[in-house]
């Protein structure tokens, strides 16, 4: 290799050093506003609980926001998704503004929802727009994607390998440039090492008993993660099915999330209890030491879908979190396993099955949990992975792989149930 070819690599080297320091740090500072202000709204909204009745004025306003000004970016992740597999255009910046306040006054008023698929668009609009600084081509083009999905999830969760994990395993099966897997691993970490510079905190969860390996502990292990992956099937359906219900009856956008405020209220409360709206990080956190009932899961499914349904912002996976350890709190009762290994196993596999991605989310249960869970994460995520059927949260995701030959070779995907 000579002198010249050996300046050039060192170059391009730099330039791609460059982009992953400058979207770490911009998107990690944005993840990091936008969890204080999240935890802010949240807090005001619980000591002033009648601005649960404004719900469907936030709702109004967010619809009329998007459909006046962000009808280009209205798909959110499945647009990201979109432009990986088949690049248009530039995602417009203002993609982040719009799902960041949208998520805010989701929250504030009481809407149920996540803030992953908030973070995530943040992370891609803002990342997207080096590809004009850079003059960036369509394959270094389908690399910031990727590099803004990973920073976005890495730092408003605090997992760093599970967010560069996810932002590959997500699109997996499109054709990903080798060089994208070290960058996006450089990005999620500073990224994340952004959002602890701003002194940010993010939630800890803690499984004190982890018991041995056995055939037992398998034969429970296994029918367990089999209602994880239904559970997150339920979920994904439920969602879809209220967009559908809701774009089909509703003509006009702006009034979906108006009426299904107006519900969302009502259901509110006549149910008499708050615990089912917003992230439900407290009920999470229970979760891992008190068992829940065993409705409690059903009914966040419920609430997010029609809420997300009906055009309200934010993400899914942290209600699917909620979904996951509830499940498993409430399984605890009749399953002779520790409660804490219910809830962390249920948190991450709900999200495993949901998002097809089982790698990631075994490497977020330990990040989250401690390495010594790993074998009863990764079997749990796995065989929720298997069972949660071909369609999930994000309806523009390309599955393929194991899953996608084993429906195939089944026949099931003929007859649409899975």
């Amino acid at each position: 290799m000579n002198l010249e070819n050996t300046k050039k690599i060192l170059l391009i080297s730099l330039k791609w050093i460059l982009i992953c320091v400058l979207i770490g740090i911009f998107c990690g500072s944005a993840s990091a506003f936008f969890l204080v202000a999240l935890d802010w709204v949240t807090q005001y909204r619980e000591s002033n609980k009648w601005l649960i009745w404004l719900l469907p004025i936030g709702g109004l306003t967010i619809g009329l926001g998007y459909h006046y000004w962000g009808q280009s970016v209205v798909k959110g992740n499945n647009l990201l998704l979109e432009e990986y597999e088949n690049p248009q255009k530039t995602i417009p910046l203002k993609m982040a503004p719009l799902v960041l306040f949208g998520t805010l006054l989701t929250h504030l008023f009481g809407g149920s929802a996540g803030r992953e698929g908030t973070a995530v668009q943040m992370g891609g609009a803002i990342a997207d727009q080096f590809t004009r600084i850079f003059k960036l081509d369509t394959v270094n083009r389908k690399t910031i994607i990727i590099l803004g999905i990973s920073a976005g999830f890495a730092s408003v969760f605090g997992t760093p390998l599970a967010g560069a994990l996810f932002a590959l395993e997500v699109l997996f099966f499109s054709k990903i440039n080798s060089k994208s897997i070290p960058l996006s691993f450089l990005t999620a970490y500073i990224a994340y090492f952004t959002v602890e510079f701003w002194n940010v905190k993010h939630n800890h969860y803690n499984i004190p008993i982890i018991p041995e390996m056995s055939f037992t502990t398998l034969f429970w292990i296994l029918p367990v993660s089999v209602l994880f992956g239904l559970a997150a099937m339920l979920f994904s359906r439920s969602t879809h099915f209220w967009g559908h219900l809701f774009s089909k009856t509703i003509s006009f956008p702006p009034l979906r999330p108006f009426v299904g405020g107006i519900l969302l209220a009502i259901a509110i409360y006549f149910i008499g209890t708050t615990k089912y709206i917003g992230l439900g990080v407290p009920v999470i956190v229970d979760a891992f030491s008190n068992a829940n009932a065993s409705y409690d899961f059903i009914l966040k499914i419920l609430f997010t879908g029609f809420t997300l349904g009906a055009g309200f912002k934010g993400g899914e996976v942290t209600p699917l979190f909620f979904v996951g350890a509830t499940l498993g709190s409430a399984l605890s009762l009749i399953i002779p396993l520790p409660i804490a290994l219910l809830a962390g196993m249920g948190f991450v596999a709900v999200f495993s099955g949901a998002t097809h991605t089982p790698i990631a989310c075994t490497v977020m249960g330990m990040e989250l949990f401690g390495i010594e869970s790993g074998v009863f994460i990764g079997i749990a995520c796995l065989i929720a992975y298997f069972s949660s059927g071909s369609v999930g949260i994000y309806k523009t995701q390309i599955v393929k792989g194991p899953k996608y030959h084993l429906y195939q070779k089944l026949g099931r995907e003929n007859n649409g149930f899975l």
